[in-house]
């Protein structure tokens, strides 16, 4: 296949490489093109001076970038990879955004006969260079099925949640579930060090049970450390989560533990840890 990646970043760079292991044509935009040089000289593949001639020519275009206006900027901006595409090819979000954009995208999408599917991440930047991510799918079908075989370049799990929209529903759900075990673990460590009892024993007992996760297999020993430079950054989760509060007062759910440990985040965020890993939510149980 032909295709596009827009979005060199830490998710991205490894993603686009394993497209270009897999056989597949890549073409590659990146604002910063020192990047895109680096990804050139270590992979095969061609750089392009914007999103429209990265996008010009592919059957599939992917997208990784920060945020909404981010994603808007290099589909429907100026020299945006939209207006490039040709009827029958497809574009894939693989960008964390609201499912009011994914929504905006596929309408889009559809009025230049182009397939749109909202596509975000799960598996951080060690799923997403060992090529084992997993991926929540928003959108029709038909385009899922073309698309998935070239997304399993890089992923170990693909899934159609339902229209276009809902695989960022499903990331919203994911990161839910994610605060609230990593303030749980947190909780548990500092619990443990302040009884006396130690957590490597206690971890070792109880990875075996109910109390089991990933991460708590991944993290402890790191959190008991106070070791956080790596990486999903807590800025990117404040992103995830508020995105996640903003729908949920469009539906009417309760996140009440979701709103806690998002203003925890925000003290995290205060004591320097704009760039540590998610898991240092411990460290403000511990200052």
């Amino acid at each position: 296949m032909k295709t596009a990646f827009i979005g060199l970043g830490v998710m991205g760079y490894p993603m686009a490489a394993y497209l270009a292991q897999n056989g597949h044509d890549v073409a590659i935009y990146n604002r910063t093109a020192a990047t895109a040089g680096n990804w050139c000289e270590e992979n095969t593949g061609s750089k392009a001076a914007t999103p429209a001639a990265a996008a010009s020519c592919a059957d599939i275009v992917f997208t990784c970038v920060g945020n909404d206006d981010d994603v808007r900027d290099v589909v429907t901006g100026a020299d945006g990879a939209l207006a490039a595409m040709s009827e029958g090819s497809i574009l894939v979000d693989h960008t964390t955004a609201s499912a009011t954009l994914a929504r905006e995208l596929y309408a889009a999408a559809a009025e230049r006969a182009v397939g749109f599917l909202d596509a975000p991440l799960s598996g951080g930047q060690a799923g997403a260079e060992s090529g084992k991510l997993t991926i929540m799918v928003g959108g029709d079908e038909d385009i899922f099925e073309r698309a998935r075989p070239v997304m399993e370049s890089y992923a170990k799990a693909i899934t159609l949640i339902g229209p276009a929209g809902s695989g960022q529903l499903a990331k919203m759900v994911n990161q839910i579930c994610i605060a609230g075990v990593v303030q749980g673990l947190s909780e548990a460590l500092h619990f443990a060090k302040c009884a006396g009892v130690d957590p490597a024993r206690v971890i070792s007992a109880i990875s075996q049970g109910a109390a089991q996760s990933w991460q708590m297999e991944n993290r402890w020993q790191t959190m008991v450390k106070g070791e956080f430079e790596f990486g999903f950054a807590v800025d990117w989760m404040r992103k995830d989560l508020g995105i996640t509060l903003d729908e949920a007062q469009k539906n009417g759910a309760t996140l009440e533990l979701t709103e806690i440990v998002d203003r925890y985040y925000e003290e995290v965020q205060k004591l320097g840890g704009s760039r540590w890993d998610t898991s240092s939510l411990i460290a403000r149980l511990e200052r």
